[in-house]
């Protein structure tokens, strides 16, 4: 039987950063499809990404990665006019400083963006499949 059911990984703590950091590494990522919407402290991309939870790697698949809570974004190394500049995902981090997290996301070519939030709030929304 084929699982045709899309996953949704909702983490508020280290262990559930690390599940959707895990399910996220070695993801394509576009830089048009990085977007931080302030009014709303919402942070989110969509990646393309292997289908590792369900041990089908070979499988691809379109997903959000929705960060809430989110007071700031810098970014380093990240080409923002260059909209069609492919990025791979190697992992997210998180570090507690005084109150606040710092979420980074850390790309190849020594690319990163930092995400500074109050909470640990993500979600991992999977779109279709690509095959």
């Amino acid at each position: 039987m084929k699982n045709k059911y899309l996953s949704k990984i909702i983490a508020n703590d280290d262990e559930g950063l690390q599940m959707i950091s895990a399910c996220c590494a070695g993801g394509e990522v576009k830089v048009e499809d990085i977007k931080y919407l302030q009014k709303n402290k919402v942070f989110l991309f969509c990646v393309k990404r292997s289908k590792v939870e369900t041990g089908n790697e070979s499988k691809k698949i379109n997903s959000i990665c929705k960060f809430e809570f989110v007071d700031a974004v810098k970014s380093k190394n990240l080409k923002q006019k260059d909209s069609e500049q492919k990025l791979e995902l190697i992992t997210i981090n998180h570090l507690k400083k005084d109150e606040n997290f710092e979420i980074t996301l850390m790309f190849n070519d020594n690319a990163c963006i930092t995400l500074s939030t109050e909470v640990i709030e993500v979600t991992l929304d999977d779109q279709n499949k690509i095959v």
